[in-house]
């Protein structure tokens, strides 16, 4: 027998028998049950409403007959109508047994087209994704053929191949027709240098020179060499200031435990070259290659091969020893291999002396065209030395060491390096997001007050940049629901997963603050203090703390264990202690936070103040006494847009005072975050700026 369709509404059976009505009831509180039969076409349709076969049977069976109209009618006959009934039994429960499959089969469906629906949305996301991939790779892949070029023609001068005279005309050819270049040569790289040679020779001499020539003559880069704060920034704004038409290289010592994994096209110069330290020249090796679309030099001293063969970049007693060696040994090879950049710029006391050295010794050796920018990072490292190794380099110790020069301010007898760099600079850049030059020159100089204030005309303050493309919450894979700035819906879907995570009280509602604590040893007691009393004070309003270490601890464990056992007494359920670093859990923390307590609100390592305003978080300074100092607005006209605005939105705001606007003032605090939501504080924007402003002054001197 057929079926031949089922519903879950009603279903139809080809059946042998005819059309037939029968109905019976029964006294109060029986079921009824019904018995509905379809026309002489042989489909069964209706409801069978029995409580059980025998039952339907007990009621007295009836039997059908046809009448002299040929009609169908029911008689009483028990063996005839019982079999019927016990066939219309088996069919209906066979029906019922579809439909549950049916509707089983429907369900998985559903379900299968539903995941194919999304996994189609994937595919789509992924397949965009890769497109925005692949170009930008192509864009990397040209500026990384271009500097391979370059260092090809660096090498080459090295080698005797051609002079620094052709090697300047022809680096110059390549700035000039980027594009033609990489046209002409991306298939030709492998070739010999003679044939290289040959096809530059024929292009055109033309000159529309556009941009700056930029050299980093530094200690970190980042991801290769990545130490601190001047690691990231060297990256991040060379990128920058490449993507504005700039040709920028950087040149590093070649640090033993450095991974040349990470470098593009790495090539080892098959020549040496000497500079000069300690009465005589010696010999170094050169490594060239790119890294993130930047041309990089690496300078291995040979002699003297176990100043860089060491576990760490800093912290050695011989310290400026090394880093004079590397920084006399890159002037000489930028000499020696015919460049003439329009700057060079010298980053901290590591190439400060980079200053002294060019005004002394190397201006006259080709270099007259070059300016020198210096940019402080950290204004409180200032080593200070015996004047007498100033000689180690060359330099002539009596003509250095004078207060207008060399000579520390308050220890005389004494060499700072860092005012050398100040001093000898044609432009001075100090890091900072939160303070102006006025702040700095008289409240934060360390003892380079009458310094800084002597050369204030050329100082500038700048802000550091924000690698944007990697904190996005917009576009982060790690969030569970993206949000932005005009939907934060996808806000509250992070914090109540950031809760379930953490085991947390699961409540969009309730106040989340996230920390993110590095090196201790730059909280003072009070700050701890402090601390601790915001936990105290928030979780008595139901409020939730999550603390995370960094991995980056450079000190301060023993104060980190101290912290963490005072946090978790406490013992309340709405405080996380996380020891560890979770680069996965640190996006959601950032995600699902109303708040980031921040040890320092200029922050140019990790950037928590910048991720959070990013991320819809308002940073805060850690310090509960209303009272205590904060970062008030500071109108010095020579103040950074970013320290403006993060010091009169966030920075006067104590903690207590941000939960009290929040509760009681929340259209005016969520203004606060949608205007740091949206504000660029990338490196392409003001920090950018600052610096081309900074180059296009010092090359008009």
């Amino acid at each position: 027998m057929a079926i031949h369709a089922l519903t879950t509404t009603g279903f139809s059976f080809h059946l042998p028998f005819p059309k037939c009505s029968t109905a019976y009831s029964r006294s109060a509180g029986d079921r009824a049950r019904t018995l509905c039969c379809s026309s002489g076409d042989g489909e069964f349709s209706g409801l069978i409403n029995v409580s059980t076969e025998s039952e339907f049977e007990r009621r007295g069976g009836a039997q059908m007959a046809k009448s002299s109209d040929g009609k169908r009618s029911i008689q009483s006959s028990d063996g005839e109508l019982g079999a019927k009934n016990s066939e219309i039994w088996q069919l209906f429960r066979e029906a019922q047994r579809n439909i549950l499959s049916l509707d089983k089969q429907r369900a998985l469906a559903v379900e299968e087209l539903n995941k194919a629906i999304s996994e189609k949305k994937l595919l789509l996301e992924r397949i965009e994704e890769l497109e925005i991939e692949k170009q930008a790779m192509a864009r990397k892949d040209q500026v990384s053929i271009c500097w391979e070029l370059l260092l090809r023609i660096d090498s080459m001068v090295l080698t005797g191949t051609i002079s620094s005279g052709e090697a300047s005309q022809m680096r110059q050819l390549i700035m000039d027709q980027k594009v033609s270049i990489l046209d002409a040569f991306t298939e030709i790289l492998q070739k010999k240098d003679a044939e290289l040679l040959a096809e530059l020779r024929q292009l055109s001499d033309r000159r529309n020179k556009n941009g700056f020539h930029i050299v980093h003559i530094c200690t970190e880069m980042a991801p290769i060499a990545s130490f601190g704060a001047v690691a990231s920034f060297v990256t991040g704004l060379s990128q920058a200031l490449q993507r504005k038409g700039n040709l920028v290289e950087v040149i590093l010592p070649k640090y033993g435990s450095m991974d040349l994994n990470e470098v593009q096209g790495i090539r080892e110069t098959e020549v040496e070259y000497y500079s000069y330290y300690n009465g005589q020249l010696h010999g170094n090796k050169i490594w060239t290659g790119v890294i993130c679309g930047i041309g990089v030099t690496f300078i291995q001293p040979l002699y003297y091969s176990s100043f860089f063969n060491r576990e760490k970049a800093y912290g050695y007693s011989d310290d400026f020893e090394r880093f004079m060696y590397f920084s006399r040994a890159a002037l000489d090879y930028i000499v020696k291999s015919g460049k003439k950049p329009d700057v060079l710029h010298i980053h901290n006391w590591q190439t400060a002396i980079i200053g002294p050295l060019f005004w002394d010794i190397f201006v006259q050796q080709g270099l007259e065209g070059s300016r020198i920018l210096f940019t402080c990072h950290d204004i409180h490292s200032q080593p200070l030395i015996q004047p007498e190794k100033l000689a180690l380099c060359g330099l002539d110790p009596t003509k250095l060491h004078r207060p207008d020069r060399l000579q520390d301010n308050p220890n005389t007898h004494l060499a700072n390096i860092m005012k050398g760099g100040i001093v000898y600079s044609n432009k001075v850049v100090i890091m900072s997001s939160t303070h102006s030059k006025g702040h700095i020159i008289h409240s934060s100089s360390h003892g380079l007050e009458t310094t800084l204030n002597m050369h204030k005309d050329k100082l500038l303050v700048s802000p550091c940049g924000f690698e944007s493309s990697s904190w996005d919450p917009e576009k982060d894979k790690i969030l569970p629901e993206n949000y932005s700035a005009d939907d934060m819906k996808g806000k509250s879907v992070c914090k109540i997963a950031l809760q379930q995570k953490l085991g947390l009280p699961e409540n969009a509602s309730i106040i989340t603050v996230g920390c993110f604590l590095s090196d201790l040893s730059d909280l003072s007691d009070v700050d701890k203090e402090d601390l601790i009393a915001i936990v105290k004070n928030g979780t008595r309003l139901a409020v939730q703390f999550i603390f995370m270490t960094t991995g980056k601890m450079k000190s301060g464990q023993k104060e980190l264990e101290s912290l963490q056992v005072k946090i978790e007494s406490l013992q309340d359920e709405n405080v996380r202690f996380i020891n560890r670093h979770d680069e996965t859990l640190s996006h959601l923390i950032f995600g699902g936070s109303n708040i980031i307590l921040c040890q320092s609100l200029h922050d140019p390592i990790l950037q928590v103040p910048l991720k959070a305003m990013r991320y819809g978080a308002a940073p805060i300074a850690i310090t509960s006494n209303d009272n205590g100092f904060r970062h008030f607005p500071d109108h010095d006209y020579e103040t950074t847009k970013l320290a403006m605005f993060i010091n009169s939105t966030f920075g006067y705001l104590s903690f207590s005072q941000a939960l009290d606007e929040i509760n009681n003032n929340p259209s005016e605090w969520n203004h606060k975050v949608f205007d740091a939501m949206t504000k660029d504080f990338s490196w392409d924007a003001e920090c950018c700026d600052i610096y081309l402003s900074a180059y296009t002054a010092i090359k008009s001197l």
